[in-house]
């Protein structure tokens, strides 16, 4: 189940392209993604909604925006699952 969660989570190319995007950044805003990624706002704000719902990705609130980068323990217990195939 954790798998297919996780799975799912990465499941579409533009939260793929996020995910690596994040991994490059110490952390970063959803605006910083919408200028690397020819996606709008709404849809960036759409795909993070789901990875954070994975826990893939987590969401730090600075002052009136979100600050996101990926939850390592996650990621690596992902790895992990992947390998156990």
């Amino acid at each position: 189940m954790e798998l297919a969660t996780l799975a799912k989570a990465l499941g579409h190319p533009a939260r793929v392209q996020i995910v690596r995007f994040l991994l490059l950044q110490d952390s970063c805003m959803c605006g910083d993604i919408v200028e690397h990624l020819p996606l709008a706002q709404s849809t960036v704000s759409q795909h993070l909604k789901l990875l954070k719902e994975s826990g893939l990705v987590r969401g730090t609130i600075d002052g009136p925006r979100v600050c996101y980068c990926v939850e390592p323990k996650v990621l690596e217990r992902l790895k992990n699952l992947i390998s156990g195939l």
